[in-house]
């Protein structure tokens, strides 16, 4: 590869992927000839069409686009062949990439997944591993194969999961970690010293399920703990909500007030309000108190718990 373009086709969808594609346009020696994208959806109360944020990324750039709505069909099949391409690029693509689409390039094609692999495969690592209270995750650079990100691991970096992480925040930082990782794998290809691929741990191997927003009220049989990683994993989507006397709030921020049940809890059910004031509203749980500190009203904007109570006097009690 040393001295020549590495020719690739760049298959992504949603803004993770688009720091990637970015890093691909800006990488010496790489000539990205196509980028795949799913077709455009309705989205939003009017229902509208929807450009995908790699699509949008890739118009702004001038890339030739296609999307298909899947990779299976002969025609589909030829028009990749025609783009002779080295290396196929995936980064959050969905759409399952056939056999003889991945032994298309020379080079196979590559995948950047955000986790620790073998933990956390599938749909939803990022929030997965915030919720489960994994203290670090990270990116890796994978060949792909035929299995549900089971491939040889060629690159993979690691970065620290926080106490005030969310969702949010760890899907920007690891779609930026990922970027570079995937420039650090496609210099050594085009320098003639591809990265070496590492079988994966046939142990330690996990399971990521796809976001559902039945997952998003909160079960105050938990533990505070949880429902406080919870809160931030799902930040923000698909959110989390609860019913507040009455009344169904979007729970934003929580912090642990107490992460064990004393003598003087012993009576009072999860789910309880046990005290609501300037600092927030306080949850029983099922091991510990949560404190509640910022909340949203149906058809309203995230405030603080505080204002919140402002309106609701009713519940600035104390048990």
């Amino acid at each position: 590869m040393a001295g020549s373009s590495l020719r690739l086709v760049f298959a992504g969808t949603p803004a993770f992927a688009v720091p990637a594609l970015e890093a691909c346009l800006r990488t010496p020696g790489v000539d990205v000839a196509t980028v795949l994208t799913q077709p455009d959806r309705p989205s939003g109360r009017g229902r509208l069409s929807t450009q995908s944020p790699v699509k949008q990324a890739a118009i702004a750039a001038g890339i030739p686009l296609l999307q298909p709505q899947s990779l299976d069909s002969p025609e589909m099949l030829a028009d990749l062949a025609r783009l002779a391409p080295e290396l196929i690029v995936v980064v959050a693509y969905g759409l399952i990439l056939p056999r003889a689409v991945l032994a298309l390039p020379v080079h196979g094609c590559w995948n950047l997944h955000a986790s620790l692999l073998p933990r956390w495969r599938g749909a939803a690592p990022i929030q997965r591993a915030l919720a489960e209270g994994d203290a670090e995750t990270g990116v890796c650079l994978m060949q792909m194969e035929r299995g549900l990100d089971s491939g040889p691991v060629l690159l993979r970096a690691t970065t620290p999961i926080t106490e005030v992480d969310t969702g949010g925040s760890l899907h920007d930082r690891l779609a930026q970690l990922g970027a570079e990782l995937l420039v650090e794998g496609l210099a050594l290809l085009c320098a003639g010293t591809p990265p070496a691929p590492q079988q994966q741990p046939r142990s330690g191997a996990t399971y990521a399920r796809k976001l559902d927003k039945s997952e998003s009220r909160l079960d105050f049989t938990r533990s505070a703990q949880e429902l406080e990683r919870l809160i931030r994993a799902f930040d923000p989507w698909p959110g989390t909500e609860a019913v507040v006397a009455g009344e169904t709030l979007r729970i934003w921020r929580a912090q642990v007030l107490r992460e064990s049940n004393d003598s003087n809890m012993s009576m009072v059910l999860p789910g309880e309000i046990i005290a609501a004031g300037r600092n927030g509203i306080d949850f029983s749980t099922g091991c510990g108190v949560l404190r509640v500190t910022e909340v949203q009203r149906p058809g309203g904007r995230r405030i603080q718990a505080a204002d919140y109570l402002n309106a609701r006097p009713d519940l600035c009690v104390r048990r």
